[in-house]
């Protein structure tokens, strides 16, 4: 996910609905909502060194007390290395690898990097009739950790430069249905029902799933927050594509 680097309207991601005609027995027409087929997934969430590429949003000082700070990479062996916010905002470019800092040394997140990398996530997800239902376990997330679940968007291929993620909240565009907090043993559930569904990759779109946690311990309504200082994002998982394509 990125912040503000991708600029997409809110109607260039609206899920287009047909609509057909129908005559009733007047002779009236009625509107009937065609909806897609229903759907039904399991999937794991992942970390990005899962995936071969640098955590976005936490860092370590690879040079103890050099005060340049560094994305981890599957490199990084050391977990008991402290992780720490960037002193600024950081854009995402998970691929870039020349994009891993270093930079100022923010505050000290009071993890390490093995916690950070034991975080772990499945989910199930079914839509049906226009509404969709999400369950989500986690377990190594940051203890009392407040977090929040993203809908993202991105172009597919990624573009070059990579020009970043568009951000939804899941459920409620105020970003309510959206918070979650881990128990004392970085546990927590997400539930969420929502309206329309949640668009699958597309033709050009490719769609996905992504938690963050805020170690100001603060939500921003219908946006993440500052990547890198305030908010991380954690896992994510990427969604099919739709039927049909």
């Amino acid at each position: 996910m990125s912040v503000k680097s991708l600029l997409m309207t809110a109607s260039a991601l609206m899920v287009l609905t047909a609509s057909a005609a129908v005559a009733d027995s007047s002779g009236e027409p009625s509107t009937q909502v065609a909806y897609d087929a229903p759907v039904a997934l399991e999937f794991n969430f992942k970390l990005h060194v899962e995936d071969n590429l640098a955590e976005q949003d936490v860092l370590i000082e690879r040079e103890p007390g050099s005060g340049k700070l560094y994305r981890p990479t599957a490199g990084d062996r050391d977990m008991s290395q402290p992780l720490y916010a960037a002193a600024e905002p950081l854009e995402h470019q998970p691929f870039d690898e020349t994009a891993n800092g270093p930079w100022p040394k923010g505050r000290a997140l009071g993890i390490t990097l093995g916690d950070w990398l034991s975080a772990k996530g499945e989910a199930s997800y079914s839509c049906a009739n226009g509404e969709g239902s999400l369950t989500a376990d986690f377990t190594g997330l940051v203890p009392d950790g407040v977090y929040t679940m993203w809908h993202f968007f991105m172009a597919s291929p990624p573009t070059e430069p990579f020009i970043g993620t568009h951000d939804l909240p899941i459920g409620t565009r105020d970003g309510a249905q959206s918070v979650f907090t881990a128990d004392k043993a970085g546990k927590a559930r997400f539930e969420a029902a929502f309206k329309p569904c949640l668009q699958l990759t597309g033709e050009h779109l490719a769609a996905g799933l992504a938690i963050a946690w805020h170690s100001d311990g603060q939500t921003y309504g219908a946006l993440p927050g500052d990547f890198a200082t305030v908010s991380h994002v954690h896992l994510y998982a990427g969604l099919p594509k739709r039927s049909g394509l």
